[in-house]
């Protein structure tokens, strides 16, 4: 719903513009002077459009319009105007001046009219909370009991995943399952800005030791989430080694990071002391391409959040729509998922979503089991999976990359069977 700035200080006028705003589904905010409409432009979001007077007692619409230029706003302003002529409209929106006009006798013909020509749709923002969104698959009742049975303890816990996951609001619920949900939580981002603890400059401990055993400090009996935890430095992780060790055992830590930790410690960048005491206990979370049968369960509980949250009906994917987004490799995950089936959700004329409405980024990092990339040991296992996950041998053509003529030479090759089983 965008919203719409009047600056008018005709009483009735406002009230006539309100009304025929409101009824065509716009947000009328309604000010009678210069200096409130400046303090509302501040609150406008984006898409928003001001309608302002031409001349009011404290000022006029081109005076807001170059009161926006100096702030750096560039909302689009529609002047009402009285009995200017011609050369007098055209030297209020020169240069940047208004975008249109609407003649003062005419507001109730022109107005909604000139409105829509310059109100752009805000794209819902859609943030998701920290529960985990409800779906069917085996991998996904798994993880749902393995944090039950890690929160029935103390144990700290290492949640592996490729972005995009929602490890963290895993390791959230390891935490509301727990124990402990009555001490305090701190989440902190390993690589981040974040990582800046209190400093007491006359300790004669080191800075970054201070920093870092503030958190702990601060979560005494409780629980610390360190997202991200592959891209800790060597110092600081001697740091939360020797904390752990030898200050803060009833700190429970749970921790995030992707496949580059368990590299990191083979190349031993990562201290192996620390990544046992981190992993108590373990969580993996796969990646969306290895679980597309729950993309219909993620999808319903986005776009039932969506239509709350524009406060509007609910619209649904058809098959096509699915199927598309089932052969899709997500390198972004559930992240990717969201903004993907969001956008077309914002962008489809009807309720009905369709694979044409449906628009991927190329744009996108290859994802290092892209089932394109061939290696010859793994090639069997890459053609059974790409069948497995498309349904069809033409779709596991597409996501392997080659045409359907080749792969049924390789078919061939490895004896694998119409059914995408290994042949005796």
């Amino acid at each position: 719903m965008n919203k719409v700035l009047i600056v008018e200080a005709s009483e009735s006028d406002r009230r006539l513009m309100v009304g025929l705003l409101v009824k065509s589904g716009y947000e009328p905010i309604a000010v009678e002077t210069m200096e409130a409409a400046k303090e509302e432009v501040a609150k406008l979001p984006p898409g928003a459009v001001v309608v302002a007077d031409c001349k009011l007692p404290d000022g006029s619409a081109k005076e807001l319009i170059n009161w926006q230029k100096v702030e750096g706003f560039s909302f689009p302003v529609i002047a009402i105007v009285n009995n200017l002529n011609g050369i007098d409209i055209l030297e209020l929106m020169k240069d940047g001046g208004a975008v249109d006009v609407v003649q003062r006798p005419a507001i109730d013909k022109q107005l909604v009219e000139t409105v829509g020509r310059y109100a752009r749709p805000e794209h819902v923002v859609l943030h998701l909370d920290h529960t985990l969104i409800p779906r069917r698959s085996k991998m996904f009742r798994e993880i749902q009991q393995d944090i039950e049975r890690i929160a029935a303890t103390n144990a700290n816990c290492i949640i592996f995943g490729e972005s995009g996951m929602g490890k963290e609001q895993i390791a959230r619920q390891i935490y509301l399952q727990s124990s402990r949900t009555q001490k305090p939580i701190k989440i902190i981002e390993a690589g981040g800005a974040a990582l800046v603890g209190k400093h007491d400059p006359e300790s004669d401990r080191s800075e970054i030791y201070n920093r870092i055993e503030g958190y702990f400090q601060e979560v005494n009996g409780g629980t610390l989430i360190i997202k991200n935890i592959q891209l800790l430095t060597f110092e600081k992780q001697s740091v939360f080694l020797h904390i752990l060790e030898q200050e803060h055992k009833d700190v429970r830590v749970i921790c995030t990071a992707n496949a580059t930790l368990l590299k990191m410690l083979a190349d031993e960048s990562f201290r192996d002391n620390l990544f046992y005491i981190l992993r108590q206990s373990s969580i993996t979370v796969p990646p969306l391409r290895d679980n597309t049968e729950d993309i219909p369960d993620i999808t319903d509980y986005l776009l039932t959040s969506y239509a709350q949250k524009k406060q509007q009906p609910k619209k649904h994917l058809d098959a096509s729509a699915i199927k598309a987004l089932k052969l899709h490799p997500w390198p972004g995950n559930i992240r990717e998922l969201k903004d993907t089936v969001l956008f077309a959700a914002f962008h489809a004329k009807e309720d009905t979503i369709t694979a044409t409405d449906i628009r991927f980024d190329d744009a996108t990092p290859d994802t290092a089991e892209d089932l394109t990339h061939r290696n010859p040991r793994t090639e069997k296992e890459n053609i059974i999976k790409a069948y497995k996950r498309a349904g069809t041998w033409r779709g596991a053509a597409k996501l392997l990359g080659v045409s359907e003529k080749t792969l049924i030479q390789l078919r061939k090759k490895h004896h694998i069977n119409p059914d995408g089983e290994i042949e005796a």
